[in-house]
């Protein structure tokens, strides 16, 4: 039987991550994430590829929903078997489960009430895609494994997993199998983090792969230097101090709310920028910080020298963690200046919403994205320039300041990822541009091809493809 790999999600777009490899002895998926662009979002609603009860196992490459959000559909629709996955990354997936398939419940509640009230019916059912038991029932499966382990699958496959330097316990997987006799090598890169960023390790350097498929969110451009980013994130803060205005960052719980609080600390430390509440509005960023607490084994050796000299990366005078709603809203009422950081980092929903009600029409405040923006999020629609935008049904007016520091991202950008590829000390024998816009995909597949003479190209959604 031939070695067959399936696209299943994760081409032409930067979300929905999933790959389905058929050995003829056994089916994995590698990831399985939820679509969150609005081009894309009827996938998740589709039948899985593979009844979920004939899979044998699920590797999971980081905990970020576009490559997890789709677990506990898979498993309420009869999935039972291993989640592979580093510690850190099992423990913030059950975190970022449990809020998803509590976002799911909430939004399905919202929009039938919301249709019934409009007398008409939206694009996507007015039930949730999965719930909070599902997500629940999920959580059990999680087989935790250490970096560099080789883990047994079934079908004579053997899994590593290596440092992907994206998250906390992201990784890039390693697959090396025997069919018919003919011995290969298939690596996923999953998400590829920077070098020489904060808190966790740079990615791993690995040695040799038959196939690569690797992601191109950033595929297309450069980032900013981020050594600037202290000094442009001091910039923003001490302008809007002065313009008596706030800062609202829409950020991601798992990882980026991290680095801002790193980051925070570092300028308070050397006198900066000014003492200020800080709010950490969400109450899955503060679980997710928990869990950074406990792997101290994951930090570089500069967060190590930051704790060993008794600064704490998370913890600082000012911040303030909140939980409850009625918190939430309070803060809305503070006079002066302060900083909200609040998910969703697209401000596609959450608590962030509220706090964009508060302050984008105000010319003081800043509105700071420090990550990426997909298109058709609110987020990108504010980053883009728009001068109106719709929020919790209404429209409202974009007066404040608009700020996105690319330098934050916790993606490679096209010289970072064509570094981690040409880091193989052999050339591939093809290689899989995925995870991007299809034009940026395009683009860095072209740029590849063009620096190493490699084969490169990018699957199309469903593509089917066979490993020699």
């Amino acid at each position: 039987m031939p070695v067959k790999l399936e696209f299943c999600g994760g081409v032409g777009t930067v979300t929905g991550s999933r790959y389905l490899l058929d050995t003829g002895q056994t089916r994995l998926f590698v990831d399985c994430g939820l679509c969150q662009e609005w081009h894309c979002k009827a996938r998740n609603w589709r039948p899985f590829e593979v009844a979920p009860a004939l899979l044998k196992a699920v590797l999971l490459t980081h905990a970020h929903v576009d490559h997890c959000g789709l677990l506990p559909k898979l498993v309420k629709d009869g999935f039972s078997g291993d989640i592979y996955c580093t510690e850190a990354t099992a423990q913030i997936a059950a975190i970022a489960l449990l809020d998803s398939a509590k976002i799911q419940e909430e939004d399905a509640a919202f929009k039938k009430k919301r249709h019934e009230r409009e007398g008409r019916k939206g694009p996507y059912p007015e039930i949730p895609l999965y719930t909070v038991e599902d997500a629940e029932a999920t959580i059990p499966l999680f087989k935790p494994v250490r970096y560099g382990e080789r883990v047994p699958l079934d079908g004579g496959i053997e899994a590593i997993f290596h440092d992907a330097g994206h998250i906390l316990g992201a990784s890039s997987i390693e697959l090396r199998l025997k069919a018919n006799g003919t011995p290969r090598t298939i690596l996923f890169s999953g998400d590829i983090g920077r070098r020489n960023r904060p808190i966790i390790e740079d990615p791993s350097q690995i040695d040799a792969a038959d196939y690569v498929i690797v992601e191109s969110t950033y595929g297309d451009r450069l980032h900013e230097d981020p050594t600037l980013i202290p000094d442009k994130l001091a910039e923003v803060i001490n302008s809007a101090y002065r313009a008596g205005g706030n800062i609202v960052v829409p950020a991601f719980a798992i990882e980026r709310a991290q680095e801002i609080l790193y980051t925070l600390n570092e300028l308070l430390i050397q006198g900066r920028i000014p003492r200020l509440m800080v709010f950490l509005d969400s109450p899955m960023a503060a679980r997710v910080t928990e869990v950074f607490k406990e792997h101290p084994e994951l930090y570089d050796q500069e967060t190590r020298g930051r704790i060993r000299e008794g600064h704490s990366p998370f913890e600082f005078p000012g911040l303030i963690t909140v939980q409850s709603i009625e918190d939430s809203k309070a803060i809305n009422n503070i006079k002066g200046t302060c900083m909200i950081i609040a998910g969703s980092g697209m401000a596609s929903g959450g608590r962030i919403k509220h706090h964009l009600v508060a302050n984008i029409s105000r010319p003081e405040s800043t509105i700071l994205f420090v990550g990426y923006q997909s298109p058709g999020t609110l987020g990108r629609q504010i980053v883009d320039g728009a001068k109106e935008v719709r929020i919790l049904g209404q429209m409202r007016p974009v007066r404040a300041r608009v700020v996105h520091l690319g330098g934050f991202s916790a993606h490679a950008d096209r010289d970072e990822l064509t570094d981690w590829l040409t880091r193989l000390k052999r050339a591939p024998r093809h290689v899989f541009v995925t995870h991007g816009e299809e034009e940026v995909s395009k683009t860095f597949a072209e740029y590849v091809r063009a620096k190493t003479g490699w084969s490169v190209s990018v699957p199309r959604y469903m593509d089917e493809v066979v490993l020699d």
